[in-house]
């Protein structure tokens, strides 16, 4: 199995002594036993961000694990973070994961177990009754959790949680599901358009972890907003009242 870690940033460059840490040594680990890339996405950060991945991590490091560092010259969100960081990726897996390690990164390898020839997507979840969160904002839980309730009821209960980033794919979702949003909904529009496409999904009940360093970069209003309109675009769809997803086209073969 190849594999591809993608991880988008902005303004974490407190963060890299802790990708150093504790993300590192499970790639490495990884990488004994598969083909493994890591692409960072440095979103348009104001701080050092930039620098501090490129010095820590590009070139002969001592992981020897290749990384790519991608560049947003201004800040143009979380979803065009993804887009800039599947372009370049490889694998035959893709996983995401947030730079701020809200999920453990030692889970990684048990999210992979997760992907099992009757999954397409594995999805992180900490509504799940086996999942957790541990010192979370209540605010961050009232958007998560309210929104996946109504995604719950519009596209399969079956499923917990709509708007986690720790995610595994198989590479045809990342290259054939569109997603138009480059904003905080881009998880969440991956993986519901990939539902609605027939792509199967299995859930990692996993705790979710409040920030160590940093804030929160989430616009509360308007990732609302976001989520209420694309879940009245879901809500048509499901009446038959809205054109059908179409799988997007890979272009020269990268997502």
């Amino acid at each position: 199995m190849n594999l591809s870690i993608v991880v988008p940033c902005y303004n974490e460059a407190e963060n890299v002594p802790k990708l150093q840490r504790e993300f590192f040594p499970v790639v490495a680990e990884l990488a004994t036993t598969h083909a493994v890339e890591v692409v960072f996405v440095d979103d348009g950060s104001t701080d050092e961000t930039y620098q501090a991945l490129t010095d820590a991590f590009v070139g002969d490091n001592e992981w020897h694990v290749p990384v790519r560092v991608e560049r947003h010259p201004v800040n143009r969100g979380l979803g065009a973070a993804l887009r800039t960081g599947f372009a370049p990726a490889r694998g035959d897996i893709v996983v995401t994961t947030d730079s701020d390690g809200t999920y453990k990164f030692s889970e990684i390898p048990a999210l992979l177990s997760r992907l099992t020839p009757d999954a397409d997507m594995v999805t992180a979840s900490p509504y799940h009754p086996a999942g957790g969160v541990a010192g979370v904002p209540p605010y961050r839980l009232v958007l998560s959790q309210g929104s996946s309730i109504i995604y719950r009821v519009l596209v399969s209960w079956k499923v917990h949680t709509y708007t986690s980033l720790f995610r595994a794919y198989r590479r045809k979702v990342v290259e054939r599901v569109p997603f138009e949003s480059n904003g905080f909904l881009a998880g969440t529009e991956l993986l519901v358009n990939g539902m609605l496409m027939g792509y199967r999904v299995a859930e990692y009940p996993a705790v979710l972890y409040s920030r160590v360093h940093g804030t929160s970069k989430a616009k509360l209003a308007r990732t609302i907003m976001a989520h209420l309109k694309f879940q009245a675009q879901v809500l048509l769809r499901r009446l038959n009242l809205a054109p059908r997803i179409e799988p997007r086209q890979a272009v020269g073969g990268q997502a």
